[in-house]
Parts: structure tokens; C-alpha cells; sequence
């Protein structure tokens, strides 16, 4: 797993200082690698998200070392990581660009592009909003499960406590309206999720994780570009494009309310 995020971290994906621990602890046995020899040559993750009856799966991680490339590593570690996923009736993943072609062979249909935003944000302390970890589990869960196809306990209890990270919630009346983690990255900070009733609860929120980073730090917000007031929310604060992604699906759609989703968790497992 460590390898696994050096490599992304080489592929200019900036992982959190926190994702190796949590990504093994997700899913232990959803991690792969493909060995010549006795040396590693290509990595995948194919992670079951299985609560109850549901189910959902994600692959990340689709890495072959550089000079290995061209020579079928890639679509043998491929083909291992769908297999652990054969029973799995809903797959996800956020593709870059040079490989969509190659997931719609096997199956993905393009459900929306996710943007990387970056910029220097400044942050406003907002009285409204308070440490997850003062919020019940399971409201947490019960809300987050409302822009995941499935509930997602483990995952989350993990991320909302990371060390270098800052976790926020704000409340109404009626219960949770947004969640949001900002987590230290290679470079700068990274937001995700940002889930928000509206837009303006949004902004809140993102304004409250920006107070929490580093001045003058690079922040990052992955963007699902269906969702138009994400787009004007990081523009209107000066973040600018950076590369984008494809979240593509294997089986039904689970139609995420997209419009509430202004944050993607991560790229990586979703």
C-alpha cells in the first residue's frame, strides 16, 4: 500500500499523509500487486464497500511503473482486480483521460467529470460549525451515506479522525447539512468530502476547512463539473482548473444527488 501511494504521489496525484493507513484499513484485502520476479512492476485497489445486502466497489490505484509499461502488466493486474470484484453488481472509478478508452472495454459507462480545483483560499471561522467528532456516528453515517451509493461506517470513522486533518459539520435543526475534511496532501491541502445542502452551506464549510490550513497553503477541491454551483463556488474563489477525471460506472448508475455533492471524497477510493 505504501508503494502504492508513492507511486501516485510520482504520478502528481498528491495523496494525503494519512492514505496509506486508511486505504489498507478499508479494505485489507482489496489491494494488489503484479511482481516480475521479485520486483513490483504494477499496483491496483479494488475495494468491496459491502453493508447489509448492498454492495459497491472502487478501483484505484491503477498504476504500472513507467519503464514497464507497454509490455501487459497493465492489463493483467487489470483483469485480477475485476475479478475480485466479479460478485460486486455496482463498480465506480475516476479514470484520467489517456485510460477512459480502455475502461469503456470493459464495461464503464462515463457518468460525469470530476475537475481539480487549486488556490489559495482565505479562510473564515464560521461560529455554525462544529468538529465532527462531537456529532453522533451515526448521524454521520446516515448522512454521508446520502452521496455514496452505500453506507460506509469503517471508511469514515477513519477519515473524519485522521491525524493532520480537520473534520467539520454544520447542523440545523433538522439534523446534519454539511460535512467537510480538509486533510495535509504532499503538496498543500486537500478537501474532501464537501457535501452541502446548498450552496451556501457549502461555501461555509469550505471557508471554515480553508481557516484550518496552512496560510498561504496551495487547497484542492475535486469537482464534479455536473454540478454548476461547485464550479462557480470554486471560481468565485479565485481556484483554477488543474486536470480532471471521468467517474465512470460498471452496472446501474447509482444516481448520486450530484447537486449536494461540491467535494469528491477521493479519487482513489471514491
Amino acid at each position: 500500500m505504501t508503494v502504492a501511494v508513492e507511486w501516485a504521489a510520482a504520478e502528481g496525484w498528491n495523496p494525503g499523509l494519512g492514505d496509506a493507513r486508511i486505504f489498507a484499513l478499508t479494505d485489507p484485502g482489496g489491494f494488489y500487486g503484479g511482481f516480475l520476479e521479485d520486483e513490483l512492476v504494477a499496483t491496483i485497489s479494488a475495494v468491496n464497500y459491502t453493508s447489509d445486502a448492498q454492495s459497491f466497489g472502487f478501483i484505484g490505484f491503477y498504476i504500472v511503473k513507467p519503464e514497464f509499461r507497454g509490455c501487459g502488466f497493465g492489463f493483467e493486474i487489470w483483469q485480477h482486480g475485476m475479478r475480485a470484484l466479479a460478485r460486486v453488481p455496482v463498480i465506480g472509478l475516476d479514470g484520467v483521460v489517456d485510460q477512459q478508452s480502455n475502461y469503456r472495454k470493459s464495461g464503464f459507462i462515463l457518468a460525469h467529470r470530476n475537475i481539480r480545483y487549486a488556490g489559495e483560499l482565505s479562510g473564515l471561522r464560521a461560529e455554525t460549525v462544529v468538529e465532527a467528532a462531537t456529532v453522533p456516528a451515526d448521524e454521520l453515517t446516515a448522512f454521508d451515506c446520502r452521496h455514496f451509493p452505500v453506507p460506509r461506517p469503517e471508511f469514515l470513522r477513519l477519515w473524519l479522525h485522521q491525524p493532520e486533518a480537520h473534520s467539520l459539520v454544520l447542523r440545523s435543526h433538522s439534523g446534519v447539512r454539511t460535512l467537510g475534511t480538509i486533510r495535509r496532501c504532499r503538496n498543500g491541502w486537500k478537501v474532501g468530502p464537501l457535501f452541502a445542502a446548498d450552496a451556501s452551506y457549502a461555501e461555509t464549510m469550505l471557508l471554515a476547512l480553508a481557516d484550518r490550513a496552512d496560510v498561504g497553503a496551495a487547497i484542492y477541491l475535486d469537482v464534479p463539473e455536473t454540478n454548476g454551483a461547485a464550479m462557480a463556488l470554486a471560481q468565485r474563489h479565485g481556484m483554477r482548473p488543474m486536470f480532471e477525471t471521468a467517474r465512470m460506472y460498471r452496472g446501474k448508475d447509482p444516481q448520486l444527488p450530484i447537486d449536494r455533492i461540491f467535494g469528491v471524497t477521493t479519487f482513489e477510493l471514491g
